[in-house]
C-alpha cells in the first residue's frame, strides 16, 4: 500500500520534532510533504533542528493545497492544538494530534464530531497505550487473570525545580503540570475500569511561583479506586514512574513505566506479576515477565496509525474512549469552563 501523505502542523509543541524524526524513520509508511510554522519565536528556537533540515516549510492554506494530501500530525504549542486540528478535520485530514485536548471540553467535543461525521482517523498521541509493558498489563486485565479490580495506583513525575521557563510554560494552564502529564495515566485507568463515579483532586503548589507542581486525583469507582499522582518536583522521578494494578487474584507492577533519555531504546521492560491462582499462561505466585525493550516512543504510535487509515484495522480508542479521558482530565485538573 502507498505511503501516507502528511505534514506536520507546528513545531512548538515539546514532542514535536521527536515526532517528525520517527515519521522520517517510516518512509514506506508516510510521505513527509513538509511542515507549517508561522510563530517567528518557535522558528527562531526549533526551526533550525535538523529533523525539518531538506523539507519546504508552509502556511496552512499552502499545506492544504499541497496534492492529494491525506493527513496532518498536529504538533502546535499546547492552546492551538484543537483550533488547528479542527482546520486541518474540516478539510477532510486524518489527524494524529499531540495532547492534552485543550481547556474546552465542548472545543475538543466539536473536534471529534466533525473527524466522527467525516469518517476521520483521530488519533491522541499518549505513548503509554503502545509501550509493551504496559500493553501486557491491559491484557492481563482484559484476560481477568487480576480477577476483579478494586486498586490502581499511577505516578508519571520527573524533576523540573531547576528550570524555570518550563514551569513559566506549565503555569499557563490551569491545571499546571497536572494538567500536561496526568491524561497519560487516566487514559490507562479508564481503558480498565471505564468511566468513575467521583473524581476527587488535590493539586498544591510547592513553590510561589503560580505554578501547580504536584497533584493527586482519586476516582472512585462502586468497588475500586484509582490514584494518578504527577509531580515536576520528584527528584530523579522519571525512574520513579510507574503503575500498579490489584484484583482479587493478583497483582501487575510496572517500574519505570518507561527508561529515561536514550536508554528507551535499549533496556528490556520487565512487568512483576503476582497471582493468587494461575491461569493458562502463568502459574499461581510470582512472575517477571520480559516484555522487551520499548524502543522509540512515537514510531508504535505511527505505525498504528497508518494500519488504522490503510488497512482499516478498528482504532482501539473509539471517539467516546478520547472524549471521556479529557472530560476526566478537565475534571481533575477542575476545569470546569474554557478560560475566555
Amino acid at each position: 500500500m502507498s505511503a501516507i501523505k502528511i505534514v506536520q502542523i507546528g513545531i512548538g509543541h515539546n514532542h514535536a520534532s521527536a515526532k517528525m524524526e520517527a515519521l522520517r524513520n517510516l518512509p514506506e509508511l508516510f510521505d513527509v510533504r513538509g511542515f507549517v510554522e508561522d510563530d517567528a519565536a518557535w522558528l527562531a528556537q526549533r526551526g533550525g533542528f535538523e529533523e525539518y533540515q531538506g523539507l519546504p516549510r508552509y502556511t496552512l492554506e499552502e499545506a492544504f493545497d499541497l496534492p492529494e494530501l491525506e493527513a496532518a500530525a498536529i504538533e502546535t504549542d499546547g492552546p492551538f492544538i484543537v483550533p488547528t486540528a479542527v482546520r486541518c478535520a474540516e478539510r477532510g485530514l486524518h489527524i494524529h494530534c499531540d495532547k492534552p485536548g485543550g481547556e474546552s471540553l465542548a472545543a475538543f467535543g466539536k473536534l471529534l464530531s466533525i473527524c466522527r461525521e467525516k469518517h476521520l482517523v483521530f488519533q491522541q498521541a499518549y505513548v503509554y497505550r503502545y509501550n509493551p509493558a504496559i500493553r501486557f498489563m491491559l491484557d492481563a486485565v482484559s484476560r481477568g487473570w487480576l480477577g476483579d479490580l478494586f486498586e490502581v495506583h499511577a505516578v508519571m513525575s520527573r524533576y523540573d525545580g531547576d528550570n524555570p521557563e518550563y514551569r513559566k510554560w506549565l503555569s499557563q494552564y490551569r491545571g499546571g503540570a497536572f494538567y500536561i502529564f496526568a491524561g497519560y495515566l487516566i487514559d490507562l485507568v479508564i481503558s480498565m475500569l471505564g468511566e468513575p463515579e467521583k473524581v476527587t483532586s488535590f493539586l498544591k503548589q510547592t513553590r510561589d511561583d503560580g505554578l501547580i507542581d504536584s497533584g493527586l486525583a482519586v476516582l472512585e469507582y462502586p468497588v475500586a479506586t484509582a490514584t494518578v499522582r504527577v509531580s515536576v518536583e520528584e527528584i530523579d522521578g522519571m525512574k520513579h514512574r510507574r503503575l500498579i494494578v490489584c484484583g482479587t487474584n493478583g497483582t501487575v507492577e510496572l517500574c519505570p513505566i518507561e527508561y529515561p533519555g536514550n536508554e528507551y531504546y535499549t533496556h528490556d521492560m520487565e512487568v512483576r506479576l503476582i497471582l493468587k491462582n494461575g491461569n493458562e499462561a502463568y502459574g499461581s505466585g510470582t512472575h517477571y515477565v520480559n516484555c522487551g525493550p520499548l524502543g522509540s516512543r512515537y514510531e508504535r504510535q505511527l505505525e498504528d496509525f497508518y494500519r488504522i487509515v490503510r488497512e482499516g484495522r478498528p482504532n482501539d480508542y473509539s471517539y467516546e474512549h478520547e472524549f471521556l479521558l479529557h472530560k476526566v482530565l478537565l475534571e481533575a485538573c477542575n476545569i470546569k469552563e474554557k478560560r475566555e
